[in-house]
């Protein structure tokens, strides 16, 4: 692929900002401190001989361990204000403590961020939200679902979408760019087995265009979707306490990872005939029709297309792969409130054949991709939770503690309903049947399968003030993660500062 083709959206992104309008947008209306604060205790009870159940530690931000009989203690407090009509500003901590998990003590989040107008600067560790997916009954997004633990960055996006002059708000933008570094380089020392090679100090990072299209005054339809793309660059490649390799990671190094191309003879042979380092990405869009049934209903249809390197960001091979989705939302009524199906394909991935082109084979076939997998630098995860869908399993599962994601071609079928019987009462019930073959490089002797059960209650009653709790049951039953079974139980306050 041509570097004409990767400058596309950065020149897009420079073209859009230089003639957008700016919006009204919340913070407009924000005049003076506002905080909030959350405690919460959580303990599971697990079958002793299995682990612990699959959805309850996956999706939830990095919380947990695969461990049987885990629990933490966990205090957070958000805070925003407005330093005048253009300027304001936002921070947060999120810090937990916890028992029978691969971390003791954990920074979840901590970030500050200052904004004017429509762009936003914020730095730290701060959670994941703004996705096109239902992150609380959805499997999760391809590239960040939340289930892992936020990476510590310096973003500067665009919070709300910016309409294009001349559009009558029927088309709007809104784009990203950040920079961070990973902190899981002790975990991976402590948890890797000793003969396998683990890194610290991997920089990242991450950069997005989305559009919007849609005149919901004019036009009960909309269309949402964009480009993302990230990276893991720089940092040293260990085995113990030794230091096999030091990767690129100057001014120069840094452009080649935001305009994707080959590094120099300081990088890894692979990635000086290819990319400098180990580059993911995802195209996605959601069509919305609001109100198809009901006053607060709405009906959407959405597809997520994840690609590795360039072999499938455009139309070099056919998309076979990808989430493909439905979610409805029901006007408000005791019995259920949103209903999400989604199917997941992902065995193709260019297919089963890899060859850089020589002099005396000129032909490049770019198959292999081993989605989340990487030859230099692991995978797509964080502290062992994969950053993507957690359908390919994250190697937090793997019994010989190795960081690789050992099943990556697999078909699924997930449910996710959602309901709201009173206003102190809800629930969430999950389901999810997935057929995994390994991976091209390892594939499985025989197809494994699994299925997924998650049943949770959430109870805050008004008369006890910001008190509440949550008891979740979790099931799996197949070969994948095993046969477990296991429940959760929380207690949380929450208040006003």
């Amino acid at each position: 692929m041509s570097l004409k083709k990767l400058l596309i959206v950065p020149a897009l992104f420079t073209a859009l900002c230089a003639t957008a309008q700016q919006t009204e947008t919340p913070q407009d209306t924000l005049t003076r401190f506002q905080g909030s604060y959350e405690a919460e205790v959580t303990a599971t009870v697990s079958d002793r001989a299995g682990q612990t159940p699959f959805w309850l530690i996956s999706n939830r931000g990095g919380l947990g361990s695969v461990k049987t009989d885990f629990g933490y203690v966990r205090g957070a407090v958000h805070t925003m204000g407005a330093i005048d009509r253009h300027w304001s500003w936002n921070a947060g901590v999120d810090l937990v403590g916890s028992w029978r998990t691969e971390a003791p003590f954990l920074i979840r989040e901590l970030y500050g961020a200052i904004r004017y107008r429509d762009f936003q600067l914020t730095v730290g560790s701060k959670l994941e939200s703004d996705r096109l997916v239902d992150q609380n009954l959805s499997s999760g997004d391809l590239l960040f679902s939340g289930n892992a633990l936020p990476i510590p960055q310096a973003m500067l996006r665009m919070p709300d979408y910016m309409y294009i002059p001349g559009t009558k708000h029927w088309l709007g933008f809104k784009a990203y760019i950040s920079f961070g570094l990973y902190t899981d380089g002790d975990w991976q020392h402590n948890w890797v087995n000793p003969k396998l090679k683990y890194h610290k100090d991997i920089l990242y990072h991450s950069k997005g265009l989305r559009l919007k299209i849609g005149n919901l005054d004019k036009f009960p339809v909309d269309f949402e979707g964009g480009l993302e793309m990230a990276a893991q660059f720089g940092g040293k490649e260990m085995r113990g306490e030794t230091v096999l390799r030091q990767f690129p990671h100057g001014f120069k190094d840094i452009i080649k990872i935001i305009f994707p191309s080959g590094g120099d003879s300081s990088a890894p042979i692979g990635e000086q005939t290819n990319v400098l380092g180990n580059h993911v990405g995802e195209w996605s869009a959601r069509v919305n029709w609001h109100k198809p049934v009901g006053e607060g209903s709405m009906l959407s249809l959405y597809y997520l297309h994840f690609f590795e390197d360039h072999s499938m960001m455009f139309f070099d091979y056919v998309w076979h792969d990808g989430l493909l989705g439905v979610e409805a939302k029901l006007p408000k009524n005791p019995f259920l409130s949103k209903f999400v199906y989604e199917y997941m394909y992902t065995k193709y991935q260019a297919g089963p054949v890899y060859w850089d082109h020589t002099p005396e084979i000129p032909e490049q076939v770019s198959g292999l991709d081993d989605y989340y997998n990487h030859g230099v630098y692991g995978g797509w995860s964080n502290w062992g939770m994969g950053i993507g869908n957690p359908l390919l399993i994250s190697p937090l599962w793997n019994s010989d503690h190795s960081l690789t994601f050992k099943c990556t071609r697999v078909i699924s079928h997930h449910f996710g309903l959602s309901g709201d019987p009173t206003p102190q009462l809800n629930w969430r019930f999950l389901a999810t049947y997935t057929r995994g073959w390994g991976r091209y490089w390892q594939p499985y002797h025989i197809v494994r399968n699994n299925i997924n059960f998650l049943a949770e209650a959430n109870w805050h009653p008004k008369s006890l003030h910001g008190w509440g709790g949550s008891i979740s049951l979790g099931l799996d039953n197949g070969s994948m993660v095993g046969h477990n079974f296991g429940a959760m139980f929380t207690i949380r306050k929450t208040g006003l500062l």
